[in-house]
């Protein structure tokens, strides 16, 4: 088409013209954006308009927006060469606006002219030289820089590889920053919600649905059409590291929840929807971990080679699976099915004839996952498994159970296991050996069909989000939807119905008159973080002076006070279950992962861990049976009980915020009332102690009795601990919780309690 038909034709439809990129909008289909500088050319066909991605100047099928989704992605899938479907199956690392570590113009950023919303040299080089078109996004400097740094990836892509655009993601980014003041009318850089376990405690799947919806839509606006999300795993054992990013341990309300939150984040609707649900407001869920990653033994966590064993003896690998064949893969809503799945690092012990990480695993993925679960979306490996480890207590590659083979071998074996897609992979080149150990091992015919049908899969997911047609986001539309006061509003209504009152002596709360509170300042200490780096030791006051001054008076000191809060965290163990120190004194680097404050001494622990072996060990037990390990945060335990000693018989309301479930025999007698919070905002505690909002939320995991309940337990075994029982007589028990009116018993409860 010629520039003066190209003006007839666009003389009648809309064309806008906005900040690095047009859209026209035409009355009988989607509007189209695209970039002037990219090369793309607009072309009519029955009087309708479309892009011409590849400048054939004629409309391919994948070019036609009239034809399904399905018929689309497989008329491109054949049309990409195997280099461009290498490129498609990388999933980039994680990319912070701007990139710190990486150079714009060959400069370090902060010598450069860049703005935090430009591409980097990384990202340019793995955008056009490898292909690669699903990143991974992490920090961002605001939701403008987002929304222009989308439009500048699209723009440089968008006549490139046959117009494929980015499909950009994130892991969760809604956590509650705890000392943020909350205003109703007020905005925020993105909406704030409890963590998924603050979720789960709320027992309302409708609450999650909302979350979901107002989710996608802010992930929409900033650029992003997938979510690393959500955790699926069932929460079975309390010292996992991830357990507060899962719904818990109980498979009924794991399974509610993850069906709750899919349909909310994939579900357009109205003008939105394009088709089967899915549309210009859907964002892909990538539902994590299968066949579930809550079973690490002894707790720890197979992003390090000392935990890359699960295990299961309480024989409960199947009922891992509910959250994803009962919740992912049954959805409410049009979708219907989870687009994307990810398995965890672990070695699924003894469940398979061969013992290698999930990702690896043919039998879990084309047998059971493709197979006896029927699931057709994409399989995504978790990051950088293919990569070399260096050693189990280093943060590195994870290519548990093929340690010895090489990376591009690793690539293959995935590839044949049923795996669509490399994490934390930005290179194409071990893609390619692979297909090439393919073609010699089944002939080309055979590889090349294996590529298209995950070329065909990542595709579909592209076109479901309406990405082809439009990638661009309106930057004003960004800044005024993301964080936006009903957002914020919605999302602060979750945090309070999410906290948990587990004690409340004597009808304690709520305090509704205005006293004199004494709040001790709180201490983060120094010392390393799950991922070994050392973190500063931080002294603050948990409640804000302008938050506090809405409910209480600040007393000048403890013998001023009319009561005390004292804030805390859940115990978090040293370097959470593995010390090479220990190594050092003739030890095979095991420890205890504690849920205590004071020392624990793992006297009741296995004296032969079930699983083990290690490319860099000489032994298979992992046993740490007779050692001791200790708390980063004892600090927390004292600072109460120095409380107690010197407020006396006045009243203390003890606020936890809780990653995992923890032994209460060392806190509790010392608190006149608890109340447990899951990553929200202190003013939402505040809310609840003065009355403002009755508590509702209940308990989603066990609070163990002691240690020896928890090294009792099976990791693979829902709901099967020793419980606390208080000073009142209450057994922390699952789905318990306190109301003013005593022990809330509800349609929640009557659902999801667990039945003795």
């Amino acid at each position: 088409m010629n520039e003066n038909s190209k003006n007839k034709l666009l003389s009648e439809f809309k064309e806008e013209v906005k900040d690095g990129y047009n859209l026209i909008h035409q009355n009988e289909g989607p509007t189209l954006g695209y970039s002037p500088d990219s090369g793309i050319k607009i072309i009519e066909v029955d009087g309708k308009i479309f892009k011409d991605f590849n400048g054939s100047g004629k409309l391919e099928p994948y070019e036609d927006w009239r034809l399904s989704m399905e018929e689309r992605a497989r008329d491109l899938a054949s049309k990409l060469t195997i280099d461009e479907i290498a490129g498609l199956m990388l999933y980039s690392i994680q990319n912070k606006l701007p990139m710190p570590d990486d150079t714009y113009g060959g400069k370090p950023f902060e010598e450069s002219d860049a703005k935090a919303y430009d591409l980097s040299d990384a990202q340019k080089k793995f955008l056009i030289e490898d292909n690669l078109r699903h990143i991974l996004v992490s920090k961002i400097e605001s939701p403008e820089t987002a929304a222009r740094w989308n439009n500048k990836v699209q723009a440089l892509i968008e006549g490139r590889t046959h117009g494929i655009p980015a499909n950009n993601s994130s892991d969760p980014r809604h956590s509650a920053i705890a000392d943020a003041e909350f205003s109703a009318g007020s905005g925020g850089k993105i909406s704030m919600w409890s963590s998924m376990l603050g979720l789960a405690a709320t027992f309302d799947p409708d609450i999650i649905l909302k979350f979901g919806h107002i989710a996608s839509t802010e992930y929409r606006a900033l650029g992003l059409a997938t979510a690393l999300s959500p955790q699926a795993d069932l929460g079975t054992d309390p010292r996992w590291y991830r357990y507060s990013s899962t719904f818990g341990s109980e498979p009924l309300l794991a399974t509610d929840m993850t069906r709750a939150y899919c349909d909310g984040f994939q579900t357009s609707e109205g003008n939105d929807e394009i088709a089967n649900g899915w549309g210009y407001k859907s964002v892909n869920a990538m539902v994590k971990h299968w066949p579930g990653g809550g079973t690490g033994e002894s707790g720890r966590d197979a992003h390090y080679g000392n935990g890359k064993f699960a295990v299961y003896p309480g024989r409960n690998f199947e009922l891992h699976k509910q959250p994803f064949i009962e919740g992912a893969f049954n959805l409410n809503g049009k979708t219907r099915m989870a687009s994307a799945i990810m398995p965890y690092y672990t070695i699924s012990y003894n469940q398979t004839e061969e013992n290698v990480g999930n990702g690896f695993n043919k039998t879990l993925i084309t047998d059971q996952l493709r197979g006896d679960a029927n699931y057709n979306g994409v399989v995504c490996t978790d990051w950088m498994i293919t990569h070399d480890e260096e050693h189990p207590g280093v943060h590195s590659g994870k290519p548990w159970g093929v340690e010895t083979i090489s990376e591009a071998e690793r690539h293959y074996k995935a590839l044949m296991a049923g795996v669509d897609q490399f994490g934390g992979n930005n290179v194409k080149e071990p893609v390619i050996e692979a297909y090439n150990m393919g073609v010699k091992e089944h002939g080309e015919d055979w590889m090349r069909k294996r590529f298209e049908d995950s070329a065909y899969r990542l595709l579909l997911n592209i076109f479901r989000t309406g990405l082809f047609e439009n990638p661009y986001v309106d930057v004003d539309h960004t800044i005024q939807t993301v964080g936006c006061p009903e957002f914020m509003e919605t999302g602060y209504e979750q945090q309070v119905k999410s906290i948990v009152m587990l004690k409340n002596h004597h009808s304690l709360l709520p305090v509704n008159t205005r006293k004199k509170v004494y709040i001790p300042q709180r201490i983060s200490p120094s010392g390393p973080s799950f991922w070994r780096e050392e973190q500063p030791e931080r002294i603050y006051d948990p409640v804000p002076d302008s938050v506090l001054e809405k409910y209480f008076d600040k007393a000048a000191d403890i013998n001023d006070a009319d009561f005390a809060i004292v804030f805390i965290e859940s115990p978090h163990s040293f370097l959470m279950g593995y010390d090479k120190e220990d190594i050092k004194k003739g030890g095979n680097g095991y420890i205890p992962i504690s849920l205590q404050y004071n020392d624990y001494t793992a006297e009741y622990a296995r004296e032969k861990s079930i699983a083990g072996g290690d490319p860099f060990e000489s032994f298979t037990n992992r046993s740490y049976r007779g050692k001791t390990s200790r708390t980063i945060n004892l600090c927390d335990l004292h600072m109460l009980e120095e409380t107690r000693r010197n407020i006396g018989n006045k009243p203390i309301i003890l606020v936890i915020s809780m990653s995992n479930p923890m032994v209460m025999q060392e806190v509790e007698p010392l608190a006149d009332a608890i109340l447990i919070g899951f990553d929200v905002q202190v003013q939402a505690i505040m809310d609840i102690i003065s009355g403002k909002y009755e508590p509702s939320g209940l308990l989603p995991a066990q609070m163990p009795a002691d240690m020896r309940a928890v090294e009792e337990h099976n990791e693979d075994t829902p709901l099967d601990i020793r419980c606390y029982t208080d000073t009142d007589g209450n057994s922390y028990d699952f789905a318990f919780g306190l109301n003013w009116h005593g022990i809330i018993n509800d349609e929640r409860t009557h659902r999801y309690r667990k039945v003795k």
